[in-house]
């Protein structure tokens, strides 16, 4: 019996975006120093992503890890923010009460959309790969020509060196054959 997920699976790897598939023979290694001697050196077809944070963060929990959802670990500067919106109501308030109330619910969801996306971890690691991947494909051009003329020039010595081979004299050429014993 086959499986009949197989095409659906096909699809769906046929869809993935042009980065991925640019990106499926490299390696990506991230990785989080504190000074520029931690990051280690990008091997061939490997990308190298080096974050260098701050020596005072060295020991501290990891930002991703430091917030939760738990109301008793909010801060004082969000719990203000959430103040300043009660007994706000009418058009663009997000509010039950009053008439159009219910307009400024959409602009709320997009604004905390927008700032967890903007203070999200992995954000930054997105903005330093397409960095790090454009800096690479600077130089492709540079390189590749270099190897260009890297390559000619070993040619050109290839045929100088079959051209003398070829106009020198072969080895026992010109001498008589030893007199017979």
């Amino acid at each position: 019996m086959k499986p009949l997920f197989a095409p659906a699976a096909l699809a769906l790897m046929a869809a993935a975006s042009p980065a991925a598939a640019q990106s499926a023979d490299e390696k990506i290694n991230m990785v989080i120093a504190y000074n520029e001697s931690e990051c280690p050196v990008a091997q061939p077809g490997e990308l190298v992503v080096c974050e260098i944070l701050v020596e005072e963060d060295r020991y501290r929990i990891p930002s991703n890890l430091r917030y939760s959802n738990n109301p008793a670990n909010q801060s004082p500067a969000r719990q203000v923010d959430q103040i300043k919106y009660v007994g706000d109501f009418g058009a663009m308030s997000c509010s039950p009460a009053g008439a159009g109330g219910f307009t400024g619910c959409n602009q709320k969801f997009i604004e905390a959309a927008y700032k967890d996306k903007a203070e999200a971890d992995a954000v930054r690691f997105g903005q330093l790969i397409e960095k790090a991947r454009a800096d690479r494909l600077s130089t492709i051009d540079a390189d590749a020509a270099a190897e260009q003329e890297r390559v000619e020039m070993i040619e050109r010595e290839y045929m100088k060196r079959l051209e003398r081979e070829r106009d020198g004299a072969l080895p026992g050429e010109g001498q008589l054959p030893p007199p017979p014993k």
